[in-house]
């Protein structure tokens, strides 16, 4: 009968998804003791509407990442490995920018209505500060898994996946103004953050640059 530690082993790749402890104590941390310097603000956020029903993709955006980790996980691992190596450096990235460059947002509107969108809306407003808006992270992530969904093998031939996925997407990304979560700013720095990890995950490949000079290096020693 084989060990624990032998049915785990073809899925130990997952153990990275442990780095996700640390993102959740550096956004605690943040959200307690960031005080703005820098306010995000754009002419055209006064001309974006807030719209309570927004909430249902902005908390689908959880579902939208942990089913593209769990999928990519046990299907295709490169792909997997390129999902988190972004997400993960994206978002350190943005503790770091964060740190040198406090910011925040007052676009936040009063909620008076009661309806079950409204009081998830005050809900998200409780737990999360207005601060550290500066690129978003819903932004970013949403992004990172549409790229991954797209760039993976054994979806080749799902369009309706591939084009439900853009959909998703998008919504996500307009549900961060149309909440008043975000100006219209903080979408577009993290638009250009992700198209920076772009580069240097997929078009470089450096996931593939690891993987072979660890493959290599075992090889070597076989030999030594």
């Amino acid at each position: 009968m084989k060990s624990i530690k032998q049915l785990l082993e073809p899925y130990k790749h997952f153990y990275i998804l442990s780095y996700y402890l640390v993102i959740l104590a550096l956004y605690n941390i943040y959200n307690e003791i960031t005080v703005p310097k820098y306010f995000m603000y754009c002419k055209l956020d006064d001309y974006i509407p807030f719209v309570k029903e927004m909430i249902v993709p902005y908390l689908f955006w959880y579902l939208y990442i942990a089913g593209a980790l769990i999928y990519l996980g046990f299907t295709a691992r490169k792909d997997f490995y390129n999902l988190a190596c972004f997400m993960f450096t994206g978002m350190t990235l943005c503790f770091v920018i964060f740190a040198i460059f406090p910011n925040g947002q007052n676009l936040r509107p009063v909620i008076k209505e009661s309806d079950i969108f409204s009081r998830a809306v005050q809900y998200i407003y409780m737990v999360d500060n207005p601060t550290n808006s500066a690129p978003s992270m819903h932004v970013l992530n949403a992004i990172a898994v549409h790229l991954a969904l797209t760039k993976c093998a054994t979806l080749a031939g799902k369009v309706w996946l591939k084009v439900g996925s853009f959909i998703t997407m998008v919504l996500i990304i307009m549900s961060t103004v149309m909440l008043k979560q975000h100006s219209i700013l903080d979408a577009m720095y993290g638009v250009l953050l992700s198209i920076l990890l772009y580069f240097i995950i997929y078009k470089i490949d450096i996931i593939s640059y690891f993987t072979s000079t660890r493959a290599f290096d075992k090889k070597k020693e076989m030999f030594e």
